[in-house]
Formats: structure tokens, sequence, C-alpha cells
């Protein structure tokens, strides 16, 4: 789960390890919806072939939804121990919801390999997408209305073992996405878009990368990761209104820290809230409460 689209070799080198055991190589896929326009066409399998215990990278570029349907893809997915999505455009990726292709990945994490994927690529692998599909929204918009148009969002995506009720963000820190991750909790809960009336940011700030193993237990590697709860009914959450949420649950973590998705801590948050659209100040610091 990387903050911006670029492999980061601590995390996936702990993901090629983990699934191979320490013996063998991995064949890994790379997903893609656009060719980058500059340099070299596969970027992602450069810096994956670069890493030990890897046999080969295949990246797939897919400019259509029907192309999640191509049966030579499928094939390698299937074949594959790791699935990557590559930056981009994640309400391309949504798109291949009804297509054979999501059911490719999911037979490659249900024989114990894995998928993840950067800044688009980590979207799509919440079990709640911000989709993006018109248009990108900002964490001001976001919270003067949570209902914005730009807030659009694909469920039955993918549901990994350990991760659901979550709604992964990306850039996290450079854009000040803190916000709009906010916006979306609420409405997962508004909407009961997640189950057991909590809903979960995860918010990966760029340069970093959360490896989740297969027991839930997630370590960073790289820059900050921030998990937002909500765990409440949001005070206010209406079309055209400013948002109102009190107290979300914030957990920072920096490199080397472990958050375990498996057993979701209870302790360790700082609290912030939303009123009227306008959030607390400091928003990426807090004093951790540990009386819980």
């Amino acid at each position: 789960m990387n903050g911006s689209g670029g492999i980061v070799p601590a995390s996936m080198t702990k993901a090629v390890d983990a699934i191979r055991g320490g013996t063998g190589s991995l064949d890994v896929v790379v997903l893609a919806a656009s060719t980058p326009g500059s340099g070299s066409r596969t970027p992602e399998c450069d810096a994956v072939m670069r890493l030990s215990g890897i046999n080969s990278c295949t990246t797939w570029t897919l400019t259509k939804a029907s192309d999640g349907n191509n049966t030579q893809a499928n094939t390698d997915i299937r074949n594959a121990e790791f699935v990557y999505f590559a930056g981009g455009d994640q309400c391309k990726y949504a798109a291949w919801k009804s297509t054979a292709l999501r059911a490719s990945v999911q037979s490659v994490v249900s024989k114990g390999g894995g998928s993840g994927g950067g800044s688009a690529g980590h979207h799509i692998n919440s079990s709640v997408v911000y989709d993006a599909c018109q248009g990108s929204i900002t964490s001001t918009e976001a919270l003067a209305n949570p209902y914005d148009s730009y807030a659009t969002f694909t469920t039955g995506m993918f549901d990994w073992p350990y991760y659901t009720g979550t709604i992964n963000d990306s850039h996290f820190v450079t854009r000040d996405r803190m916000g709009r991750t906010m916006a979306f909790v609420a409405r997962a809960l508004k909407d009961g878009l997640a189950s057991g009336g909590k809903a979960w940011g995860v918010g990966v700030e760029e340069g970093g990368s959360l490896f989740i193993d297969k027991n839930g237990l997630a370590t960073l590697s790289g820059a900050d990761t921030y998990v937002v709860l909500g765990d409440h009914q949001p005070e206010r959450a209406l079309p055209g209104r400013p948002l109102t949420y009190s107290d979300y649950k914030i957990w920072r973590l920096t490199a080397g820290q472990t958050f375990d998705f498996n057993n979701r801590p209870t302790c360790g948050y700082y609290l912030k809230s939303v009123t009227n659209g306008v959030t607390d100040t400091n928003l990426y610091n807090g004093t951790p409460v540990t009386s819980c």
C-alpha cells in the first residue's frame, strides 16, 4: 500500500520474502491503465527486477474497461504470485470490477500471493474505493460538502483479509488530504458503505509504504502513514451542508512502526474534530490518548 506510484523496495522485499518463504522466486504482474508519458514504459517492473527473489515481471497496460477480459492478461495474472497496480487513474481500475480481472487478482491472494499498488493502485486495494470518476476532490471541497459530485465511491472490488472497512488515500500530507479522508469516513458511515459502524481511512504519504502480512499486521517503510477511525455516526453529513463530526481517532505511524489490522488497537490515537466544515488545527500531529 504505497503513498505514491513507484515501488518501495523495502516493503516490496518484505512481501516477496513472505510469499516465497525464503526459497524460490516469484512472477509479478504490473497492471496499468496508461503508458508513462516519458522514460521507461515499464518503470515498476524495472524496479521489481532489481530485487532478489524475482523470476519475472510483466506489465499489462489495459486502456479500456473491456480489456479486463483479455485472456492472456488474466492467464498471466493467475500464474503470478504478486499483482501491483500502478499509479494513474483509479476510476479506470474500478471499471475492471465487472470483468474477469477482478477474480483473477483475487485468486492470486487466495493461493498465498499478494496484491498492492501505489497512488491510484493504493486506492483500488481498499474495501471502499474513492474512485475519482467525476474528478479529484480537495479537502476543502469535501469538508464543505461531503456529498460533492466529485466524492464518488466504488465498493465490492476487493475486500482483502483483515482489511475490511478501509478507505485508502495517497500523497497524504504533501497534498493535505486529511480533511477529505475525514469526509470519506463520514460518508462511509452515513451511507453504510462500511459495516459494523466503523470506517477506517488509511492515508499514506508520498514515499511511504505499508506491507500487510497474511495475518493482517502492517509494517511501515518510508514516510508517515495515518489511520483515521470514525466509530460513530456524523453529527451532520448532508448534501450541500458542511460536515460536522467529533472526535476522529487518528494513529500516526512512522517508519518501522506497525498497525495490526486483525486486532485493531483501541489506544494510542489522538483526537481531531470537524465543525461546520472547519477542522481542528494541526491535523497531522496530536497527543496520543493513553488512558483507554
